[in-house]
């Protein structure tokens, strides 16, 4: 039996976002100046903004003992947690500078998508992700089953 799975998501250029969501951007992008990238030379920042609007940023940290090293959205999610046990996370905004600095596509990869998930049925309410492609297009899921539909339970 073939089933269609939709994958829901809005697409806005970077003038069309609300205010906080294009701040929360513009901290996703100082994000990834603290990013150590010596091996892909891609600069990953990512920032959230708790419900509280604290934001908590977080980059790539690479490690020639690869994979030890670790994405920008797991840095953020876990410094996160760490710095603010039990207070909702809102909104994660994600992107990347390629060995040019300038700004490239970012989605979180399959380990980041699964953080984001436990996340979001942790704390009970939707963890919105916004992903930056180019300045005419910016991704934006409501939550993250939008971009883990089938996601790995226990």
């Amino acid at each position: 039996m073939d089933k269609t799975q939709t994958i829901h998501y809005q697409e806005y250029s970077a003038d069309q976002l609300s205010v906080s969501d294009q701040d929360l951007i513009k901290e996703a992008i100082e994000a990834t100046q603290s990013a150590y990238a010596p091996y892909s030379n891609f600069h990953v920042g990512a920032a959230i903004r708790m419900v509280n609007g604290t934001i908590v940023h977080g980059s790539n940290q690479e490690n020639i003992a690869y994979p030890s090293g670790l994405c920008a959205e797991r840095t953020a999610l876990f410094s996160a947690s760490a710095q603010y046990p039990g207070m909702p996370m809102e909104t994660i905004a994600i992107v990347a500078r390629n060995e040019n600095g300038i700004l490239s596509p970012a989605l979180p990869c399959g380990a980041c998508r699964q953080v984001m998930i436990e996340q979001q049925k942790r704390q009970g309410m939707n963890l919105r992700v916004i992903c930056y492609i180019s300045n005419n297009k910016i991704l934006v899921f409501d939550r993250v089953e939008c971009l883990l539909p089938f996601v790995f339970e226990m």
